[in-house]
């Protein structure tokens, strides 16, 4: 029967289903994985290239299409790319279990890889293996959070191993090279060294004052505001490494 032929096509593919509850009823299309967060974006606004099929459904899996009388009442119009546009920007993606644990599997893996970046043993300065992180994260019971990426859950993954695992574990020290006009140097030596944890190397250049220093990564936007206030605009601030193994 034609009813079927959407749910046929639909397995053949990467599907991911939006789903809308509205006016007592459960309005479902059928995207492109990836797709509707890019439309949420404001990336991607074609909805041809958004929508695997261009239709409204009451079951994608099923292939039941919803009828003009339930999709006027509740959404006011039976004009398909409003209501496509409605479900997209309001509706719930709908993710398969095997997919969820596939994907915060992925996430997890990618924290645990950017905190080991991030962070040494304390006692000897050097990184652990993504691996014992992952393990520190499962001790800690630190929560996932699969609305945002991984970048923005690193510090509150270090924070939760620091506080909720037996994992002894710090930030590693970022290594950096702050350069300033002569005719600032005087005046700003003390204020750009208070933010260090080890001065490495400075150097008093015909022009410009140049040290090299171990901070923690949270000074570097003290120090680079500082710079922008104070030389107005001649003054610089370059991450060189983080320096986990050679920071004391």
């Amino acid at each position: 029967m034609p009813i079927n032929q959407p749910s046929n096509q639909i397995k053949l593919t990467n599907v991911s289903i939006v789903r809308l509850k509205k006016g007592g009823k459960r309005f479902e299309i059928a995207c492109y994985k990836n797709k509707v967060q890019e439309f949420r974006n404001g990336v991607e606004n074609n909805l041809d290239d958004v929508l695997q099929i261009s239709n409204v459904f009451m079951n994608v899996s099923k292939g039941e299409v919803a009828k003009h009388g339930d999709l006027k009442k509740a959404f006011g119009t039976t004009e398909i790319s409003e209501i496509v546009s409605e479900i997209l920007k309001k509706g719930e993606v709908q993710v398969g279990e095997k997919e969820r644990e596939h994907d915060q599997s992925a996430l997890r893996k990618e924290i645990a890889t950017l905190v080991a970046e991030k962070c040494v043993d304390p006692a000897t300065q050097r990184p652990y293996p993504v691996g014992m992180i992952e393990k520190a994260m499962s001790e800690a019971g630190y929560s996932l959070k699969p609305n945002k990426n991984a970048k923005s859950q690193v510090s509150d993954c270090i924070k939760s191993l620091q506080s909720d695992s037996t994992l002894p574990i710090q930030r590693a020290r970022m290594r950096v090279r702050v350069t300033v006009p002569n005719v600032d140097s005087e005046r700003l030596r003390n204020k750009v060294s208070e933010g260090a944890e080890k001065i490495e190397e400075e150097i008093m250049g015909q022009n410009d004052w140049e040290v090299i220093l171990l901070i923690d990564p949270s000074q570097f936007r003290v120090i680079n505001e500082l710079l922008q206030k104070e030389c107005k605009g001649k003054g610089r601030i370059e991450t060189m490494t983080f320096a986990a193994a050679t920071a004391s």
